[in-house]
């Protein structure tokens, strides 16, 4: 029944290993040893580091995109923001692009205005030639670009409507924002690609305009209070989906099942953000998603195997739980690898390839996806394994060691004198097991 049972399963998935035998639990204890090396690290370093890094969804503060004309001087750049604002500063290039993101931590709700214009007046100050009263044309918004071209262009004879100004400066901070120039351009002669930009445009705008080596492509500000609120509900978003889980689990299996699961979700989140820390990364609302979407795939992949081992109880009763637990994990080994292996190499090319902003996301998700297949298999499913060993010793009446070295004693079946029964310590003699056509009696599954 069990052959034909096998058969069936292995017609109706794609397998890439069939047939495999390996015996993971025989290598828990390693893994387990690496995850309690791993989580030893991360922890030791976020109390090293007096907490966990976070970024300005959760701690407050301004952030800056800036783009240059040129590979950007970070240690200029550095130098001068301390020089102009109070606080820590952190700066940090994005590989294989100009661009910087600069951001800084404030915990004052009115400084934030004060602090984003002067990080704009330093990098003005210090990078930009003096526009001698002529408008950036790198950093210039649609509004300020209209106002300032609008009179010179009547004088110059260029009769333009109002909507048609207002849609020749849409076109052009359209060209100045769209790739390879993305936010910044060196030379106004470039705008001459631009549809109904002629000679004497081009010549007004180098009248009214000039070109600062850098573009500030986006500012984002946090206020301390709404920074603490996302922080509050981070935690009680991860906290509910994990308890949610946990009922789930209880209900479709055991409670110790729903355990197993959990502590396994537990551990990829506790270790995922110790990498964080290990790597001097942080935390924000990209990477709480991360986190939670790492929480769901790990749940999912455990589930898989969990289900596994409920069927495979009910077919091979005479197997001991460690036996029918490896033969589970192999049955579902394909289905383990395939799903992984191809997310893995998605995350993966979000992680070489997303940039900055998608860094964190991905990198959650690299770490997770490793930390958790084999969380489900050598954390998770040995969880199940020693609870179910602990309470099989426990009914078959084992105890701790006494105090003097010796152990307790448990009852058993002793044979008299006479070829009958007896029992121990003077009880009634127990009848000896039936057996069946000559067959010892079958082991009670487990």
């Amino acid at each position: 029944m069990s052959n034909e049972i096998e058969h069936w399963r292995g017609s109706t998935r794609m397998e890439l290993f069939k047939n495999t035998n390996f015996d993971f639990l025989g290598y828990k204890w390693p893994f387990i040893i690496a995850s309690l090396v791993l989580t030893a690290a991360g922890l030791t370093s976020i109390a090293l580091k007096h907490g966990i890094k976070y970024g300005i969804d959760f701690s407050g503060g301004a952030m800056m995109d800036v783009k240059f004309t040129s590979p950007p001087p970070v240690e200029k750049l550095r130098s001068a923001l301390s020089s102009h604002i109070s606080g820590s500063i952190d700066v940090q290039s994005i590989a294989n692009s100009n661009e910087v993101i600069i951001s800084t931590e404030l915990r004052d709700e009115q400084a934030l205005q004060q602090t984003r214009q002067a990080m704009v007046a330093t990098l003005e100050s210090t990078f930009a030639a003096p526009g001698n009263g002529k408008l950036d044309f790198n950093n210039a918004t649609q509004e300020s670009l209209s106002s300032r071209l609008r009179e010179p262009l009547q004088k110059a004879g260029v009769a333009l409507s109002e909507p048609q100004l207002q849609q020749l400066v849409k076109d052009l901070l359209t060209f100045k924002n769209t790739p390879p120039r993305s936010g910044v351009i060196s030379n106004l002669d470039e705008l001459s690609t631009v549809p109904g930009v002629n000679a004497n445009i081009i010549n007004i705008l180098k009248q009214e305009c000039y070109l600062a080596p850098f573009s500030v492509r986006q500012v984002a500000t946090v206020g301390p209070k709404v920074a603490s609120d996302l922080k509050k509900q981070a935690v009680e978003a991860t906290l509910l989906a994990l308890g949610g889980m946990l009922v789930y689990i209880w209900f479709r299996f055991e409670w110790i099942y729903g355990v197993g699961a959990v502590v396994a979700c537990f551990h990829d989140t506790i270790i995922t953000i110790g990498m964080f820390s290990l790597f001097n990364k942080e935390i924000s609302l990209t990477v709480i998603a991360a986190l939670l979407t790492l929480v769901g795939y790990s749940m999912n992949d455990t589930i898989v195997i969990f289900d596994r081992i409920r069927e495979n109880l009910k077919i091979y009763r005479r197997e001991s739980l460690e036996s029918l637990i490896n033969k589970s994990v192999n049955q579902t080994l394909s289905r383990t690898v395939l799903t992984s292996g191809l997310t893995f190499m998605t995350v993966m090319a979000l992680f070489l390839f997303g940039g900055q902003v998608l860094n964190g996301f991905s990198f959650a998700l690299v770490i997770g996806i490793l930390i958790g297949t084999y969380s489900s298999v050598f954390v998770a499913s040995p969880i199940v394994l020693f609870w179910h060993n602990f309470a099989d010793r426990r009914k078959k009446g084992f105890s701790p060691a006494l105090a003097g070295g010796g152990t307790v004693p448990r009852p058993e079946v002793v044979t008299g004198p006479s070829g009958g029964s007896q029992a121990a310590a003077g009880k009634p003699a127990a009848k000896p097991p039936a057996k069946a056509a000559g067959k010892p009696l079958a082991k009670k599954a487990k």
